[in-house]
């Protein structure tokens, strides 16, 4: 009988021994798998369109962080587990807060927006076309103009797999069209300035 006590009694030491080396240990994997899955949200643009529930996993992994600090490992573990799961559920909440910003998509109307905006950027390049020898510096003007064209080729895309991003994507390229216009016509409107006769 004192045989099976002392037993009994030197398992249950091991086993406590046991779980508090486990739990001593810092909670690498769950970091990295929480870490994953903010790199995913952000990548999501979860900050932008389910802000909310990417803030709330923000403040998980920031305790957790100072959990890790404190070598309160099992808290930490448990918080980075948590965080993780506020990270997926913000990723997975970016499409109806993208839905909340533009509304219903309508293809139709996507791809009716994006031949306007290829006929507003032909005719914006015609104009600086016009306007290029008076163009006192030419870079910025090449730089916007190279940047819209890649946007306008990736929201012409995107109208098929994505419309939702299209159509924020088209909606931000209106203020290049409509500055770019206003300059240009005010450039082609200015009088040239008169040429000293060298002699």
């Amino acid at each position: 009988m004192k045989r099976s006590m002392f037993f009994v009694s030197l398992m249950t030491t091991v086993m406590l021994a046991l779980v508090f080396v486990g739990c001593s240990k810092p909670p690498e994997t769950e970091k990295l798998a929480a870490k994953t899955a903010m790199d995913a949200a952000v990548s999501a643009e979860a900050p932008r369109y389910a802000s909310a529930g990417f803030q709330a996993a923000i403040k998980i992994w920031d305790a957790s962080e100072s959990q890790m600090k404190e070598k309160k490992y099992a808290e930490a573990k448990q918080g980075y587990i948590d965080a993780k799961a506020a990270f997926e559920k913000a990723s997975g909440s970016v499409a109806a807060g993208k839905k909340a910003v533009v509304g219903e998509v309508n293809t139709d109307e996507l791809k009716a927006t994006l031949a306007r905006l290829e006929e507003e950027w032909k005719n914006l390049q015609t104009l600086a076309k016009k306007v290029e020898a008076k163009l006192e510096k030419k870079r910025p003007w090449e730089n916007d103009a190279r940047t819209f064209s890649e946007s306008l080729r990736a929201a012409k895309e995107m109208i098929a797999t994505d419309p939702i991003s299209a159509k924020l994507k088209m909606d931000s390229l209106r203020p290049f069209i409509d500055s770019y216009t206003k300059i240009f016509k005010q450039i082609e409107a200015a009088p040239e300035k008169p040429q000293v006769p060298q002699k």
